[in-house]
C-alpha cells in the first residue's frame, strides 16, 4: 500500500531547491531527503513558527546547514511577489521548483485577491510563483519544475463559465478542478518551455496521511469527514515519507533529465485523464491565469 520507492543514491550538492508547503507532510519529507542529499533547500511556507521548527529538525537530522525559510502565503499574490523578490536577493540560480503546497476547504472561502481558495492556492498562487521564477530556472538549466497534483484530476472539470465557483460551490468539485488545473498547467508550460532545458512534470503522490485530508467529506451532503473514519482506513494510507517518493523521483531521477509534460504515480509514468488533454480548455485556463495573477507572458 505504500507504493513505489525512489532508491537511487544521488548527490544534489550545489543544487538550489524551493519547496512550497515544506513544513509538514509530503513537503517536509521531500525537504528532508533533498537536504540529506546535499541540496540547498528553501522552505517556502506560510507559518513561520512551524517552518522554523521543521527547518531546525531537518538540519539536525541531515547535518546540512543550507536549509532556509522564506515566508510564502499562496493565498496572496503580494506575498508571492515578495517571496520571489526575497529569494532573488539571496540566490541567482534555481535548479528545482517543487509546487507542493495545497489546501482543501469544505466551505467556499476566498483568497486575499478574491479567488476561490482551492483554485487560488493550489493553482493560481503556484502559477504566478512559477512564472516569476522562470528566469532563474532558465539560467540554471538543466532545471526542473515539479507540480504535485492528484488522482482527483481524473474526475475534475474546469468550470469555464464559473471558474471562481460563484454560482455554486461543492468542496470536492472545487478541489478536483484545482488538481486538474495543476495537470493542464504542467502540460501547457512544458510546451512553452520546449528546448530551454527546463522540464515540467506533475504527479499523484497517493492517498497520504496528511493534514489536507482532515476536513475531506466522504460523500455529498455527508456529515462524515475523513478524520472521523480515518481509523478504519489507516492501513490504506501512505505515510508522508512514502507519499514523498514520487515527488523526489520527479525532482532528481537522472533518467528524467529530458522528460517533460508527463504525469507520474508510484515513481512511474501514468496516463493523464482524457479531460486533461483538452487543448482548448487548457488555453482558456492559461489565459485566465495570466489575467487573474497579472503574470508576465511566457512564449
Amino acid at each position: 500500500m505504500q507504493g513505489g520507492q525512489f532508491t537511487k543514491e544521488t548527490d544534489e550538492t550545489g543544487k538550489v531547491v524551493i519547496i512550497t508547503g515544506a513544513n509538514a507532510g509530503i513537503g517536509k519529507e521531500t525537504a528532508l531527503e533533498l537536504a540529506r542529499r546535499g541540496a540547498t533547500v528553501y522552505m517556502a511556507c506560510r507559518d513561520k513558527q512551524r517552518a522554523e521548527e521543521a527547518r531546525k529538525q531537518i538540519i539536525r537530522e541531515t547535518n546540512n546547514q543550507n536549509v532556509f525559510f522564506l515566508q510564502l502565503d499562496l493565498s496572496s499574490l503580494a506575498s508571492v511577489r515578495k517571496f520571489v523578490a526575497d529569494f532573488k536577493a539571496e540566490q541567482n540560480q534555481l535548479h528545482i521548483l517543487i509546487n507542493n503546497a495545497g489546501v482543501y476547504s469544505v466551505t467556499r472561502r476566498l483568497t486575499q485577491d478574491g479567488f476561490e481558495l482551492q483554485l487560488g492556492v493550489n493553482h493560481m498562487g503556484h502559477f504566478l510563483l512559477t512564472i516569476l521564477l522562470l528566469d532563474l530556472l532558465r539560467k540554471s538549466a538543466p532545471s526542473r519544475i515539479v507540480n504535485v497534483s492528484s488522482l482527483a484530476h481524473t474526475v475534475g472539470k474546469i468550470h469555464v463559465d464559473d471558474l471562481n465557483l460563484e454560482k455554486s460551490y461543492d468542496d470536492r468539485e472545487s478541489y478536483n478542478q484545482s488538481k486538474l488545473a495543476n495537470v493542464m498547467f504542467t502540460r501547457e508550460l512544458a510546451k512553452r518551455l520546449a528546448g530551454t532545458g527546463v522540464t515540467v512534470n506533475a504527479l499523484h503522490p497517493g492517498v497520504v496521511d496528511t493534514d489536507i485530508l482532515t476536513n475531506y467529506n466522504i460523500g455529498k451532503d455527508s456529515v462524515l469527514s475523513f478524520k472521523t473514519i480515518k481509523p478504519l482506513f489507516w492501513l490504506f494510507l501512505k505515510t508522508p515519507k512514502n507519499g514523498a517518493q514520487t515527488t523526489i523521483y520527479a525532482a532528481i531521477d537522472p533518467d528524467l533529465d529530458d522528460v517533460t509534460g508527463q504525469y507520474f504515480s508510484d515513481c512511474k509514468p501514468k496516463n493523464v485523464a482524457k479531460v486533461a488533454l483538452d487543448e482548448k480548455v487548457a488555453q482558456f485556463l492559461w489565459q485566465e491565469s495570466e489575467k487573474w495573477t497579472g503574470a508576465p507572458k511566457v512564449i
